[in-house]
């Protein structure tokens, strides 16, 4: 005869008054905090909706003033390139953040290895490039003249692919996966590959959604080195560079006009920087939030019981 024993149900916990209002004015202190953080972007949304007269005689609001799209239609006034930029921007985003993760995840783990001789002095020499950098004109003349990449996008790629700060983000993460899981697959015949793809780095999740969100955002921000290496030699630009380039032009414009008689509130300048603001943050904010929920998770995955 078997016996079923019946599991006890939980034990309802009864709040206080106390337990109500503490949490009331936890609600209240975040919802307040978000509003807080909101609040620029907002003010952004609507300036970029905003005619340029009315932000010279009123200033900023949170609701727009004489409702135009005046500074879209300036920036979409060349779909091609606008199309074109947003293009090679996902493209370097999503190649780079992928390949650039694979390889910091690898790079990591394997300076985490206790049985590999060389880790120390290699991460030394990654800690060394943090402190001394050799400046502007040696890495132009490297990449530039010796590497022949001027003109290329892999000037651009390569360059932000991988940062010491990341591959050192990531080897204290691997430190905190038990080494009883490598030894584990030693056992079990598994190859140093193997052990990496199949146990380890399904564990380093939360930190791969870390280094992947500040390498998506370098990508995605990255405007300084297309001027240096791209200038006009390629057709479509990344988005941030061509964003730069035309709020410079419609800058440009607005100064050359100053002494006619045309109106310099006709011409987007302040809604023109807002508007490019909304077109470039837009996708990388909406991308936030599937990332955030995994970096208070990275506090505490691969922790050792004792």
């Amino acid at each position: 005869m078997r016996y079923v024993v019946a599991a006890k149900a939980p034990r309802k916990v009864r709040l206080g008054r106390s337990d109500y209002a503490l949490r009331g004015i936890s609600y209240v202190t975040v919802t307040a905090f978000a509003a807080f953080c909101a609040l620029p972007f907002v003010l952004i949304l609507s300036a970029s909706f905003s005619s340029e007269s009315a932000i010279m005689r009123d200033g900023f609001g949170l609701l727009p003033k004489e409702f135009t799209f005046a500074a879209y239609e300036y920036i979409f006034r060349a779909p091609r390139q606008i199309i074109g930029s947003y293009v090679v921007t996902i493209v370097m985003t999503v190649a780079g953040t992928a390949i650039g993760l694979f390889i910091i995840a690898m790079t990591g783990y394997a300076l985490q290895r206790k049985d590999f001789p060389f880790r120390n002095s290699i991460s030394f020499f990654i800690y060394f490039t943090t402190l001394f950098s050799a400046g502007l004109a040696p890495t132009y003349i490297w990449v530039a003249r010796y590497l022949e990449l001027r003109g290329s996008y892999l000037a651009v790629f390569l360059q932000l692919l991988m940062t010491p700060w990341l591959i050192i983000l990531m080897k204290n993460f691997v430190r905190s996966v038990p080494y009883e899981i490598i030894e584990s697959g030693k056992v079990d015949g598994a190859g140093d590959f193997r052990i990496f793809l199949q146990l380890v780095l399904p564990m380093m999740k939360p930190a791969l959604a870390t280094c992947g969100l500040f390498l998506a955002l370098g990508y995605w921000n990255e405007w300084y080195l297309s001027s240096l290496y791209l200038g006009s030699t390629v057709e479509f630009k990344p988005l941030q560079y061509h964003l730069y380039n035309i709020i410079n032009t419609a800058n440009a414009l607005r100064n050359s006009v100053a002494g006619s008689n045309v109106s310099i509130t006709e011409l987007p300048s302040n809604t023109l920087k807002m508007a490019s603001a909304v077109v470039a943050t837009g996708p990388i904010v909406l991308l936030y939030p599937f990332v955030q929920r995994y970096f208070v998770s990275g506090i505490t995955v691969g922790a050792v019981k004792g």
